[in-house]
Parts: C-alpha cells; sequence; structure tokens
C-alpha cells in the first residue's frame, strides 16, 4: 500500500485519480475545497471510513494553511499537485492585473508552499508530479494569464528534475490536452480530442508507474503542439491565429 497525496481532488482529473488509487489498494490524501460530491459515493465514504481516505480541507490561495495542514500527512510515495484554474485575458491591451495575479497565485505561488510542506516527506524513490498544460508548447490567445502559469510549472519541474537525483526522487510535469472538466466546460470554443477524466487519470497514472519525467496526452495532439512550438515563431503565429479565424 502507497501513501498517495493528490490536490484538486474534489473534481475532474483529481477525483479521477483519487478513484483509481483507492482501487488499487492505496492509501489517498485527498485535497480540496469542497468535498460534496464525496458524500454522494458509497465507495469514497467506506474508504473514508476505513482510512484509506483521508480528506484535507484547504484553500490553495490561504498559503499559510497549506502550510499548516500538509504538516500532518505522513511520508509519501507519490504526490500530485494537480489544482488549478484556468481565467481567460478577453482584452489585452485593458490587460486585468487582478485576473492574472489570481491565476498565478492558484498556479504557481500555491504550488512552491506545496513544495515547502511536501518534499521533505517524499520517501526514497517517490514520486512527485506537477500539473502543466499542453498550453505551455505553444502560445494561445487570450492565454496570458493561464499559459504564462504553467510554462512556470514547466520550467520548475525541469529545474527541479535537475536539483533533485532521480535515485532520491522522480520529478514530472503533466501535459494534458483537453479533459471534460468543470474548467473546461467554461470555455467557448471547440476542444478538439477532448477526452474524459477517467481516461486523463489512466495516462498519468501509467506515466508515474513508469517513471516518466514527461506525461502528455493525447499523443496525436500533444504532439503537434510540440511540432508546432519548434516551427520558427512567424510560422507558428500565423497558424494560431488562423486557427482562431476558423
Amino acid at each position: 500500500m502507497r501513501n498517495v497525496l493528490i490536490t484538486g481532488a474534489t473534481s475532474g482529473i483529481g477525483l479521477s485519480l483519487v478513484e483509481k488509487y483507492l482501487q488499487a489498494g492505496d492509501k489517498v490524501y485527498a485535497c480540496g475545497r469542497n468535498f460534496q460530491a464525496y458524500l454522494k459515493s458509497s465507495s469514497l465514504i467506506d474508504a473514508e471510513k476505513s482510512d484509506k481516505l483521508v480528506k484535507i480541507v484547504f484553500d490553495m490561495n490561504h498559503h499559510d494553511a497549506i502550510i499548516d495542514v500538509l504538516t500532518e500527512v505522513e511520508s509519501l510515495d507519490i504526490a500530485i499537485l494537480n489544482a488549478g484554474t484556468c481565467e481567460y485575458i478577453d482584452d489585452a491591451m485593458g490587460f486585468d492585473a487582478e485576473l492574472f495575479e489570481r491565476v498565478i497565485n492558484t498556479n504557481v505561488i500555491s504550488i512552491g508552499y506545496c513544495l515547502q510542506a511536501l518534499l521533505p516527506k517524499m520517501k526514497q524513490k517517490g514520486h512527485l508530479a506537477l500539473m502543466g498544460s499542453s498550453a505551455a508548447f505553444v502560445p494561445f490567445q487570450r492565454a496570458e494569464a493561464y499559459g504564462a502559469s504553467k510554462a512556470a510549472i514547466h520550467y520548475l519541474a525541469q529545474s527541479l528534475q535537475l536539483d533533485i537525483p532521480k535515485e532520491r526522487l522522480t520529478i514530472s510535469v503533466i501535459a494534458p490536452g483537453f479533459v471534460k472538466t468543470p474548467l473546461t466546460d467554461k470555455n467557448d470554443f471547440p476542444m478538439p480530442m477532448l477526452i474524459e477524466p477517467d481516461k486523463a487519470a489512466d495516462h498519468i497514472i501509467n506515466g508515474i508507474n513508469n517513471n516518466k519525467q514527461h506525461i502528455h496526452f493525447p499523443f496525436p495532439f500533444t504532439r503537434f503542439l510540440i511540432l508546432m512550438g519548434a516551427l520558427p515563431s512567424c510560422i507558428w503565429q500565423w497558424m494560431a491565429l488562423r486557427m482562431k479565424r476558423k
């Protein structure tokens, strides 16, 4: 039985990860703000009664609370820092600094506090996974806040990979394409190759089990974005603008 911690565990990918790790017989620390969904699931209620599921309630934007509540967590085999938010800049010339700050705080700054609390608790040869996004592969319109935050997560994960030996801890960055979650339900644009959260969770667990440092899916979509990002800027800018017009 492994000890697994998952943030953003109350819906979407996080909730699917909780369910799958519990099914595998692991003990799961599920972190989030609102656990109403858990009250509707008999399997999650039973797991909590048997102490295989430990709910940890905190807001990622309350940084002191992150440190306080995570001090009680036992040593960990796996930590998946999945929690995040997405807001778009609709008027670049009328740049919304408060929106930008909200996204950066939730998606980047809070991760630093999680790392401070959790890295000392990671077991030898444990696995830490940070939730990035395929949006980090190439810039998109309206994504000044979200894309910048996820690009920061990718850089953070890659720097940690250099500073922490793989013999001590495997560090992964996760880069999903479009996954059907409460966040993507708000999107007002086409989402090619949209997948369900349980499929995304399978990809993540598979990647972690195989000690992959880069976990991206669905492969045709993310591979296209990686190749697009490798093109000269004048080409990918033209392609990105053309996709918006369609």
